[in-house]
């Protein structure tokens, strides 16, 4: 899993941060963003750390509900979803490539829902993510 490159700050990251630690990856993160904003009909946009080992993550709600968590790492990050058993069923049917299934499969459960974590480091990746969070909006 990669690790969160915002481990130990004290501060919430800023723009420049960001780009300096995503790189490339900043495009997909920023069109991540906007795609899930637009589809699941995002209202709240939110910085987290629970600890300083933890790191930061942006986290997507719509009203009260998380959608997506996003962590940023070196030239990539991190996507990750609790995912209820109906989700997982209609992501199970979704036609989600091998890897990611295979990810649902070996996830952890939790009584909230299930655990997944998708690293994203090109637009495949982008596309699951959006996809699973559509998939949780509508489940």
């Amino acid at each position: 899993m990669l690790t969160n490159a915002f481990i130990n700050k004290l501060e919430k990251p800023k723009e420049s941060d960001l780009v300096a630690v995503l790189g490339s990856a900043k495009a997909l993160w920023d069109r991540l963003i906007a795609d899930v904003t637009g589809e699941c009909r995002i209202d709240d946009q939110e910085w987290r750390s629970y600890s300083p080992k933890a790191g930061w993550s942006l986290r997507l709600k719509r009203k009260k509900r998380n959608i997506l968590y996003l962590s940023p790492s070196r030239g990539s990050f991190t996507a990750t979803f609790i995912l209820g058993d109906r989700a997982v069923r209609v992501a199970r049917k979704s036609g989600l490539p091998k890897r990611v299934m295979k990810i649902i499969d070996e996830a952890k459960r939790y009584p909230e829902g299930t655990l997944i974590r998708i690293e994203v480091k090109e637009p495949k990746g982008a596309d699951v993510v959006k996809k699973l969070a559509v998939i949780k909006m509508e489940n």
